[in-house]
């Protein structure tokens, strides 16, 4: 991205490691991150955004951080595999960090790099548990983070989740567009 988050920790105390995580881990919601795998081990990171959880979608971090409570979900990146079957995970192990610290808990939902695993399981949260349509979810995600680009499977699944939440939906599309700039457009336009 080359921006930093929208936490606004560009302060001059942040190092430039953190600069760098700052950079490629993004705040969709105050108190939730996405980001690569890397951010989960980065203590400059974790500790200058005050992050308390982490949640591995898939990848595990190297070097855990002390004082940061770790959980894992199993997945893998593949079109075949079941994000709603790990979501009901997710979401339970998101609203428990978010009201942690009497509320003021923080989490990373990371994967790999950040870009098809986490953001989905965060998108399936925002239509569970904020209400979001799928469009909305995504669009909130890839403002902050347009480098998102889900498999095709991971957007069928959400499509058929949102189906059964709101009966309706949202994002007629079967592939996101390979571009950010095309991604961006099409989620932004009303």
């Amino acid at each position: 991205m080359g921006k930093h988050d929208k936490s606004g920790n560009s302060g001059p105390s942040s190092s430039s490691s953190a600069s760098l995580f700052n950079s490629s881990a993004s705040l969709i919601l105050p108190s939730l991150y996405i980001g690569p795998c890397s951010a989960a081990s980065s203590k400059a990171f974790l500790y200058t955004n005050g992050v308390t959880h982490v949640l591995s979608v898939g990848a595990t971090p190297t070097n855990p951080v002390e004082n940061v409570v770790y959980q894992r979900i199993s997945i893998s990146d593949s079109p075949s595999s079941s994000i709603i079957k790990v979501c009901d995970s997710a979401c339970y192990i998101i609203d428990a960090a978010l009201s942690s610290h009497n509320g003021t808990g923080k989490i990373l939902v990371h994967c790999s790099a950040g870009i098809s695993r986490s953001p989905m399981v965060v998108a399936a949260y925002l239509m569970r548990r904020r209400g979001m349509s799928l469009r909305e979810a995504l669009s909130q995600i890839i403002q902050v983070r347009p480098q998102v680009s889900p498999n095709a499977g991971f957007l069928a699944q959400l499509k058929e989740l949102e189906m059964g939440l709101r009966g309706v939906i949202s994002l007629e599309v079967n592939e996101l567009p390979k571009k950010e700039k095309d991604r961006v457009a099409l989620l932004t336009r009303s």
